[in-house]
């Protein structure tokens, strides 16, 4: 069974989701704290989404999220968010969650989002090309790493996802929501800002200068191109 992880320390929020999650044939982990959600992926390294709540007793959702990703660039993360609080997406998503879903939410709008997250990890298909190489880039699918002049770049399974987009289409510009579509599904309701975001993370991993962007760049008012 599927495990996930939910980090929330509103107990009635926490069995709310559990129930839901299990009605969806997950196997919900609790944790109330950072430090049991911490200790909970250790003891369960199997885990492959974790969904993170902010405000914490201990440690903030951020602190969590960094934690998680010191070690573990596969496990998928999902931020709990306020409504209102607009930073807290954009601070969420630079920290290495790959998505956010807004208080309130509905159980079936989470588990949808925890499908998309347990869908990616699960690999490529077998028809894609094991290696995909443009100027300084290597990419290969089958472990699904990205090297940079024989180098590793660590990447999240959404930035992973990105990478092998653009590098099957060099050259081309892609709108925003034709990267909204292919990495986070046709079915995603979440809002644009998610690709930007992602975006920045990742020329903070592979451009020499963050500023003069080279191999991801802008198409104003559209999307992004790749042309390594």
């Amino acid at each position: 069974m599927k495990k996930v992880l939910i980090l929330e320390d509103e107990i009635n929020i926490r069995s709310f989701v559990v129930i839901n999650l299990r009605r969806a044939g997950y196997d919900a982990i609790e944790a109330g704290t950072g430090a049991e959600a911490l200790e909970k992926l250790r003891e369960n390294p199997d885990i492959g989404v974790a969904i993170l709540d902010i405000m914490l007793p201990d440690m903030d959702g951020f602190e969590v999220c960094r934690n998680i990703r010191a070690t573990n660039k596969i496990i998928g993360i999902i931020m709990l968010t306020a409504r209102t609080q607009e930073m807290d997406k954009v601070t969420g998503l630079m920290t290495g969650a790959d998505d956010y879903v807004t208080k309130p939410f509905s159980p079936a709008e989470l588990t949808a989002r925890i499908d998309a997250l347990y869908r990616r990890i699960g690999g490529d298909t077998n028809a894609d090309p094991e290696v995909l190489s443009q100027g300084i880039f290597v990419l290969n699918t089958r472990n699904r790493t990205l090297e940079k002049d024989g180098q590793r770049i660590k990447l999240t399974q959404v930035e992973y996802a990105i990478m092998k987009l653009f590098m099957q289409n060099p050259g081309r510009a892609l709108s925003r929501e034709d990267i909204l579509t292919s990495v986070w599904g046709r079915d995603y309701d979440g809002e644009l800002k998610i690709v930007d975001v992602n975006i920045r993370r990742l020329r903070i991993k592979i451009e020499n200068d963050t500023a003069n962007p080279t191999f991801i760049t802008t198409v104003w008012g559209f999307g992004y191109k790749w042309g390594a």
